[in-house]
């Protein structure tokens, strides 16, 4: 049920999506009047071949452009700085983002501060940028962030020891460029992280508070699309029609929760990856069954559809059981997917809780889940997920 009849949808990114589409990026840049290229990566898109399939175009048509692969696994304000700096000195006024969400949420920042003045902290929070960044051309090579279109960019800050969020519409890309056979080459369980990151955006966005119908219709074709082809993209990677559709599930899922944002999932997996280097899309794994099993009790008819959007039956149940299916599903396909971790295997003990909850509680994503938790019922989620229920192996990490 809608919380208000009332709502507003917003996304100022244009999306083109389709096989090979990456060979029209020098058509873009012309159309949006860059003149030189700051093209922006990590190393693992650089020796996966994927930054010369980037580089190509803009040769052939004479674009000038920079690479910077500085990137680490981790979004960073220093690598912010340091393609803030190579743009600014060689005359880039155009940027290409092109890999995983910390690639593009270094090239999104970096856009911003190529128009706006003073240091990226300054913008820190929601709606602090002043205005619009330089144009940003943002080339996907995972399906699970959705950064290719949303208004937050999440950096780490090494001094603080934190993960800072810029949220404005300014971050938003000017341009996704979409296309699924950037993503074949993507190892098992990587697919399988960003996948489950995927659903939790997607489902969390569909059961929240914030809830619209837009963002609804963009949740359910999302888990849809995940539930038909998350588990063959991670067991057959080369099969393009499965890195379609959840190439579009993220797509999707970010264009849902980039308006009405996230839940408790999100909530803690920030500081709960800022502080134990969990990655981001396994640790929202973890989190969603146990998350989902908290906030049955508000949400409990969407609980219930979800369940049958993810293919269980529910024929001559009670809602409530329904709604129960759709947790059991969750975990079958985190185990399917072989993510069987818990957060003890990362170092999360209970001394560490106290930091964790204060951290999440202070989250965006919390007034907008569908129960409003204590700092105890957030440690209980956690604690669910600390210990192993039984000796299955460790698949992915």
């Amino acid at each position: 049920m809608l919380t208000s009849t009332t709502f507003r949808y917003e996304i100022p990114t244009i999306v083109e999506f389709g096989q090979g589409i990456v060979h029209e990026l020098d058509k873009h840049v012309k159309a949006l009047g860059g003149k030189k290229a700051l093209i922006v990566g990590d190393p693992g898109v650089l020796e996966a071949g994927i930054v010369r399939r980037v580089e190509e175009p803009l040769e052939k048509s004479g674009i000038p452009f920079i690479t910077f692969t500085e990137v680490g696994v981790e979004a960073s304000i220093d690598s912010v700085d340091r393609g803030i700096e190579l743009a600014l000195t060689t005359g880039c006024d155009l940027v290409v983002g092109v890999g995983g969400g910390s690639a593009l949420d270094t090239a999104k920042s970096i856009g911003i501060m190529l128009k706006n003045a003073g240091d990226i902290r300054d913008y820190v929070g929601l709606d602090k940028v002043p205005g619009p960044g330089a144009p940003v051309i943002a080339i996907p090579t995972t399906a699970g962030t959705g950064s290719e279109m949303t208004r937050f960019a999440v950096l780490s800050d090494k001094e603080a020891k934190a993960k800072l969020s810029v949220g404005s519409m300014y971050i938003c890309p000017t341009l996704a460029l979409c296309d699924p056979e950037l993503t074949t080459s993507l190892p098992p369980h990587i697919t399988a992280a960003t996948g489950m990151d995927a659903l939790t955006h997607a489902l969390e966005s569909y059961v929240n508070k914030a809830t619209q119908p837009i963002s609804e219709g963009l949740s359910i074709q999302s888990m849809k699309l995940i539930s038909k082809s998350l588990r063959l993209a991670v067991i057959q990677g080369e099969n393009i029609d499965a890195r379609h559709d959840m190439l579009m599930a993220s797509t999707l899922a970010a264009m849902a929760f980039n308006t009405t944002r996230l839940g408790l999932a999100h909530a803690l997996a920030i500081p709960l990856g800022a502080h134990f280097k969990i990655p981001h899309g396994v640790v929202n794994a973890i989190l969603l069954p146990e998350v989902m099993q908290f906030n049955i009790i508000g949400n409990t008819e969407k609980f219930a559809e979800i369940a049958k959007i993810l293919g269980e039956k529910t024929d001559h149940l009670t809602t409530r059981e329904a709604a129960e299916l759709a947790v059991t599903a969750v975990r079958r396909l985190n185990k399917d997917v072989g993510i069987t971790q818990v957060l003890t295997d990362y170092g999360v003990e209970e001394e560490h809780l106290d930091l964790i909850v204060e951290e999440a509680i202070a989250s965006g994503n919390v007034p907008v889940n569908p129960v409003k938790p204590t700092k105890e019922d957030l440690k209980n989620i956690c604690r669910a997920v600390m210990k192993k229920k039984n000796k299955e192996k460790v698949a992915i990490g």
